[in-house]
C-alpha cells in the first residue's frame, strides 16, 4: 500500500464584522479563492464596536458602532455552544444572510434589529437570539474571538483579519472582489508578502466605494 501523495489543503480563518462593507468585499473574494486554490476557510467574528472602545470618534460613527453590537452578539449566541464544524457553517450562513441585507439590499446599520429578526426566522434559529443580542450576555466570548484576531496582527488594524499557514494580515481591502483566477492570484500575492519576514504594510489611498455587483 503506497502512501497518498494527494496535496494537502490549506486552512485559512477570516475574522469579520458583518456591518463592515470592506470585510464583506473580502469575504466574497475569499469565497472565490476557495474555488481556485486548495483552501478551506473558517469564519470567525471580530467587532468594530470592541475595536473602537474608548476612542474619540465623530458622533455619527459612534452611533453606528453602538448599533453594531447586535449582529456579532447574535452570531456568537447562536454558535457558541455548537461543535466547531457546525458553528463554522452557521456563522457563515448568518454572515451571508446579514450581509445580504446590510450591504446588497442597502439597509445599512439603521435597521439591524429587524435584519437580525429576519435572519433568525430565515435560518430557523431560536428567537431568543434576538433578545440575547440586545444584552452583554455573550460579550466575554465575543471579546475572546475578537482578541484572537488582534493577537495575530497587532492593534493598528481593523476588519477583516485573515490567518493562514502561521501568518496573518489585515485585508485585503479591494473593490470589486476579484473573481476566478484573478482572485487566486491576489491570494497568492497576499500570502507571499505577508509571509515575507519584516514585511508590514502596502497601502494606497482608497478612491472608490465598495462595489457589491
Amino acid at each position: 500500500m503506497t502512501e497518498s501523495t494527494a496535496p494537502s489543503r490549506d486552512r485559512a480563518e477570516m475574522f469579520f464584522d458583518p456591518v463592515c462593507p470592506w470585510a464583506w468585499m473580502t469575504s466574497r473574494w475569499l469565497m472565490e479563492v476557495e474555488q481556485v486554490r486548495d483552501l478551506d476557510v473558517t469564519w470567525s467574528v471580530m467587532s468594530l464596536s470592541v475595536l473602537n472602545e474608548g476612542r474619540h470618534l465623530d458622533e455619527g460613527y459612534r452611533t453606528m458602532l453602538d448599533r453594531s453590537w447586535t449582529p456579532v452578539r447574535a452570531i456568537v449566541a447562536a454558535t457558541d455552544d455548537l461543535p466547531e464544524e457546525e458553528a463554522n457553517v452557521l456563522r457563515k450562513k448568518m454572515y451571508d444572510a446579514l450581509g445580504r441585507r446590510i450591504h446588497l439590499d442597502g439597509r445599512g446599520t439603521e435597521h439591524l434589529e429587524q435584519c437580525l429578526a429576519e435572519v433568525v426566522e430565515e435560518l430557523g434559529l431560536d428567537p431568543a437570539i434576538n433578545e440575547v443580542a440586545a444584552t452583554t450576555e455573550v460579550d466575554d466570548a465575543l471579546r475572546a474571538s475578537h482578541q484572537r484576531a488582534i493577537d495575530l496582527v497587532g492593534d493598528d488594524v481593523g476588519t477583516p483579519v485573515i490567518s493562514v499557514n502561521d501568518i496573518a494580515f489585515f485585508g485585503p481591502v479591494v473593490t470589486p472582489a476579484p473573481r476566478g483566477e484573478a482572485a487566486g492570484r491576489l491570494w497568492d500575492g497576499c500570502v507571499l508578502v505577508a509571509g515575507t519576514p519584516g514585511f508590514y504594510e502596502l497601502k494606497r489611498t482608497r478612491d472608490a466605494h465598495p462595489d457589491f455587483s
